[in-house]
């Protein structure tokens, strides 16, 4: 199994270093050609605009959708906004994998990123974890198929379909590896 890394903007040594720890084998992806070695793709945070910009330029935009129809996908904040199939203040082309509405920058400016602790209810257990939010998302509804799996007060903050899992915060801002834990078991299953 191999789990690739989008890396062309965000901060995707995090997603490395937690997967070192969980001793996977990666690779950092940046054209088709390294997408294709991948049995999973991690898109990290960013900026969502120039995101979707620099996917279109490096032409990864459409090969990440269809990989997306077939092969697990994990997004965390701007990752999460990339898959989802609409953003409801900002008209950005996305990825349309996970059928979710999200609001971008819901909870205010880079001055206004926080850290608090989140429920997450990962194989049939709540658990306490602590969510790093980075001028983060909401999401504001969830569609068919879509199944949350965290909560921050009354967000959803972390969700799934068959193949797609998307956080509004940032599980590689934490020594926790559950949250990568969680996606790794849900490739194993889709393989």
């Amino acid at each position: 199994m191999t789990i690739g890394i989008l890396a062309i903007q965000g901060d995707f040594g995090l997603h490395q270093k937690i997967l070192d720890k969980l001793g996977v084998k990666h690779i950092t992806v940046r054209n088709e050609e390294q997408l294709k070695q991948c049995d999973a793709l991690i898109i990290p945070g960013g900026e969502s605009t120039t995101f979707i910009k620099l996917l279109k330029s490096a032409q990864l935009d459409r090969a990440i959708k269809n990989f997306g129809h077939k092969k697990p996908i994990m997004g965390t904040c701007a990752g999460l906004i990339l898959l989802s199939s609409k953003v409801s203040n900002n008209s950005v082309d996305t990825l349309n994998l996970i059928d979710i509405e999200v609001s971008r920058n819901a909870y205010g400016r880079q001055i206004d990123s926080f850290v608090d602790t989140v429920e997450l209810t990962l194989k049939e257990k709540t658990i306490k974890f602590e969510g790093v939010f980075i001028r983060a998302p909401k999401i504001k509804k969830i569609g068919e198929g879509v199944r949350p799996l965290g909560y921050h007060k009354k967000d959803i903050i972390l969700a799934e379909n068959e193949k797609i899992l998307v956080a509004t915060f940032h599980p590689e801002l934490t020594s926790d590896t559950l949250v990568h834990q969680y996606f790794i078991e849900k490739v194993k299953k889709i393989l």
